[in-house]
């Protein structure tokens, strides 16, 4: 082995051969198992949530195909219709043209000439953090069967009426000209302003204010309404309103969701540009006008000085206007949140439209049963509470989208109107007895790419035919998702999948947290605090980290305060850490927390862990590779160190397997660091030497070692695996021909994962190896307390020595002397004085190292002395600080936590000084 581990040296060659070698791929043997990947975007690339998630779904595929399952992880990804589409068309503003000089179907031939070229980014990142999908069968929602298993849902949903066509309230793009769902909408606290203003009623007897955000909107005014029980406006109910501007008798009405303590209590209701005025509408059959046009200018309803203006043009002039009319109360400053459009920042309208819907109340009552009757688990449970909320309170799913990319809705129009629907028009014409003499055109829109996403359990499994993988695979062992996509697409895989199918499309849903940086803040480009997981991967340099995160902005000074602080937080770049670092990390983090807040630190230190891995992996090669380690047979003999180390595997073993079945992977990778750095690596290992390095060892005793060393090292491999693909591979390669591993020409990955074996679990063995570490612990600190040498014999004497205790010294004393590098060691007898010595304490057991001729006491004295003046000054300056009302309220949380650890350690290290100088000046 190369004496250090470079990670690129290794990983890409590592994974070109795993998915030439068809590894990935389900085994046809042992209990179905399987993942379905979240589609990502076809414009998308690997962010920190891909990562994240991806590395969650990788260590179960892993684990469960080194278990002997029949395992698949179905990948894929999504057509991303509004996403891509963007992209091609500004290729063609780039160029001066625009879609429609194309035409949709040279338009539409373009986007899968992109998609060839340049669509495939992100999977390919993604076999860089060391993903193991089945690539063959890979799918893309616009594929011909996918494409075939959409138009079949939505002509059987349109048979039984559960797909319509109405005029409703849809969020609308005025940029992109199209419908878009919730989940491309932000929301986002702006500064505006409240407009009040007077509404005089028709009969000349008085007037009512009404107060607004969006005065341009009271064109399409149908009514104001009051609470019913409030008295101010009871006997104004039923009566007119003669309304501003446009002159039209709009009526007052009584509605118990208008609240009264808001503004005047009185609310102007414009069902066609608000939700709730529309649903407001409907219950009082009100008329509902649209003043705007899908570009978002006022249209011909409104009256003719506003028409062709620009929605906020008009909104200034009816300002101007009414102020001109004395109807203007007061403008004041008010905060609100504006729906903008995550693709375009257009502010989105509230639009009424004809678009088709899904009627889905028939389509939630089993999905919500089958949560409800634990058939489908969400981890953590919470999200249940968040699952039935949506679903109990669901409404009807707009579907269309106003795209030329994407699945074309499949319904023909005639001349007169008529909708036909069916898999294709000849279809159609069959269907209805059309002849060609009627002329037929297709509908425009195409379906929300959330219409075939909730197809993916089943559609990429063969549905509608009835495939082995079908079968087989449905439903899927676990879906690992976020939790702000439980609505758009979680409920509704379960809904048309047990609509479709009869299934279930998953038994369990594990929801992860979002992954923020380090203070805790989304990670966005306008915060300039994203993170690529692949320059964690491969490195990066600073000036390059700060081209990347300042490119492309507008804003000059939003771009040199991103480049300062970038150049702050990584003065030297990025280091390359290598995937199994940023995959441990993951792991590591993967709490039951909503939020998980990424701190760097931690990559460094689990490269710092892959550093481990390496140089123990090397010394035990060093140790057997030229050596008899058992793998053909012969006497062995093993020894307490031995013995323990494979107990303590197997109780590894139990807890790491428990906390992935409960989806705990940040328990699961505690628990296997802390074996293999804290037990393995560090105990263990010097464990061996006693063994191997002695003259007195026999050669069944240094054979019986040295199989345990090798074998567990291997044995160690393969628990890591799942988390640390790339070094657990190059390692094993290199070890699995010293061990016992029956074929060692194939893949780790393919190799079974540890077994649990209760034959080698010894409490005792357990037991008296804490104890021996116990002993050598307390000596060791004993020399660093008292500035000992660690290379000077000591002269150990013991008090309150128990049998147990003389049992252990027997058993144990080869590693004892050797470890805790003592001369000699002496149990006193009851009553026995001892010379001035440190002390160590293992249970009732005292441990005294006599200090005379060890140290010079007046010189140690004076170095504690000064040590003791220094923490002092430290604590003093740190305690400051905290005591600082205007540092404690300015800085971020971040700082205060450090500084408030800053304190408690040293706080720790004045009351160990002092201790050491108390023991010291008593010798």
């Amino acid at each position: 082995m190369d004496k250090t581990f470079e990670p690129k040296s290794i990983e890409q060659q590592c994974y070109q051969s795993w998915e030439s070698s068809g590894m990935f791929k389900a085994s046809g043997e042992g209990e179905p198992y399987c993942i379905l990947l979240p589609p990502p975007n076809v414009t998308g690339s690997l962010h920190m949530g891909h990562g994240f998630q991806q590395t969650i779904m990788d260590v179960l595929t892993r684990y469960h195909r080194m278990k002997g399952d029949n395992t698949l992880w179905q990948v894929g990804t999504d057509h991303a219709g509004i996403a891509t589409q963007m992209v091609v068309e500004r290729q063609l503003n780039a160029q001066g043209k625009t879609r429609h000089d194309l035409g949709r179907e040279e338009f539409v031939e373009k986007i899968w000439d992109w998609k060839a070229q340049s669509g495939g980014t992100i999977t390919q990142q993604m076999r860089r953090m060391g993903t193991s999908p089945d690539w063959d069968r890979e799918v893309f929602t616009m594929d011909d069967n996918l494409s075939q298993a959409v138009t079949e849902v939505f002509v059987k949903l349109h048979e039984e009426g559960l797909i319509y066509r109405g005029k409703r309230l849809v969020n609308w793009d005025p940029v992109l000209h199209t419908a878009v769902s919730d989940l491309e909408v932000l929301n986002e606290e702006e500064a505006g302003f409240m407009w009040h203003m007077r509404y005089p009623l028709a009969d000349g007897s008085g007037e009512l204010v009404v107060a607004t955000t969006r005065p341009e909107t009271m064109l399409g005014d149908t009514a104001v309404a009051v609470h019913p029980e409030d008295e101010r406006y009871a006997d104004l109910v039923g009566k007119e309103i003669k309304l501003p501007i446009t002159g039209r008798l709009i009526p007052i009405i009584a509605d118990d969701y208008v609240d009264p303590e808001f503004g005047t209590g009185c609310v102007k209701i414009t069902p066609a540009h608000d939700f709730n005025d529309y649903d407001m509408g409907k219950r009082h059959n009100l008329p509902m006008i649209n003043v705007l046009t899908a570009d978002a200018k006022i249209n011909d309803e409104a009256p003719e000085a506003y028409r062709g203006m620009d929605r906020f043009d008009a909104r200034k002039q009816i300002v101007a206007d009414l102020d001109s009319a004395g109807l203007l109360v007061k403008i004041d400053d008010h905060k609100l949140k504006v729906p903008r459009g995550d693709r375009t920042g257009a502010v989105i309208e509230p639009f009424l439209t004809d678009q088709w819907y899904v009627a889905v109340e028939s389509l939630a009552t089993p999905a919500i049963e089958a949560v409800e009757s634990g058939e489908i688990r969400f981890v953590p449970e919470n999200w249940n509470k968040t699952y039935y909320q949506w679903m109990h309170n669901i409404q009807d799913w707009c579907i269309s989208r106003q795209l030329w990319w994407g699945h074309r809705i499949p319904a023909w129009y005639d001349d007169e109107g008529n909708i036909y629907v069916g898999r294709d028009e000849a279809e159609v014409r069959a269907k209805h007895g059309l002849d060609d003499g009627i002329s037929l055109t297709q509908d425009e829109d195409v379906l929300d790419t959330w219409f075939s996403s909730a197809l993916w359990p089943f559609a990429t499994l063969g549905w509608p035919k009835e495939t082995p993988e079908l079968e087989t695979f449905l439903p899927s062992s676990v879906l690992v998702t976020g939790f702000d996509i439980i609505f758009f697409w979680v409920a509704r895989m379960i809904m048309m999948t047990k609509k479709f199918t009869g299934k279930i499309p998953f038994k369990d849903i594990y929801i992860t947290g979002l992954i923020r940086d380090e203070s805790g803040d989304k990670m966005s480009k306008s915060k300039g605090n994203v993170l690529d997981p692949i320059d964690l991967i491969d490195g990066i340099e600073l000036e390059d980290l700060v081209n990347k995160r300042t490119s492309g902005m507008m804003q000059p000074q939003l771009a040199e305060k991103i480049a300062k602080r970038t150049r702050k937080q990584f003065p030297d770049g990025i280091q390359a850490y290598g995937t199994d670092a940023l995959r441990f990390t993951f792991a590591a983090m993967a709490s039951t927390s909503r939020d998980i807040n990424f701190d760097m630190g931690r990559v460094e230190g689990y490269r710092n862990f892959c550093n481990k891995i390496w140089n123990a992996s090397r010394f035990v090669l060093m140790n057997t590779e030229t050596e008899d380690t058992g793998r053909d047979g012969g006497d062995m003999q093993l020894s307490l160190a031995d013995h323990w180390i494979l107990a303590k595997f197997q109780q590894t073993l139990k807890e790491f397997e428990q906390a992935l079945a409960d989806y705990r992977f940040d328990i699961a990778a505690q628990t296997a660091y802390e074996f293999t750095w804290n037990q393995f690596c560090d105990w263990y290992l010097e464990l061996t030497k006693p063994v191997l390095n002695s003259e007195e060892s026999t050669p069944a005793q240094k054979r019986g070692t040295r199989h345990t060393l090798i074998n567990m090292l291997e044995s160690m491999l393969r628990l890591l695996h799942p988390f640390m693909p790339f070094i657990t591979e190059e390692i094993w390669q290199k070890v699995a021909p010293l061990s016992a591993v029956k074929d060692e020409t194939q893949s780790i990955m393919v190799q079974p994962f540890p077994t649990q074996d209760t034959a080698l679990q010894d409490d005792q063995v357990l037991a008296d190896i804490e104890w021996v570490k116990r002993f050598i612990v307390g000596i060791r600190n004993i020399r660093g307390e008292m500035d000992i040498s660690p290379n000077k014999p000591l002269n150990a004497k013991l008090r309150n020595v128990s049998d147990e205790d003389r049992r252990r010294i027997d058993t144990a004393r080869v590693f004892i002397d050797r470890l805790a590098r003592l001369e000699s060691i002496d149990i006193l007898a009851e009553g026995e004085q001892a010379p001035p010595s440190a002390t160590a304490i293992v249970g009732d057991m005292e441990i005294l190292i006599p200090m005379a001729g060890l140290i010079d006491k007046d010189a140690e004295l004076a170095r504690l002395s000064k040590a003791i003046d220094k923490t002092e000054k430290d604590l003093s300056r740190v305690q400051g600080k905290l005591a600082n009302e205007k540092f404690v309220s300015n800085a971020p949380d971040a700082v205060i936590e450090k500084e408030r650890s800053k304190l408690d350690e040293a706080e720790k290290q004045l009351s160990k000084l002092k201790e050491q100088y108390e023991t010291i000046n008593a010798l």
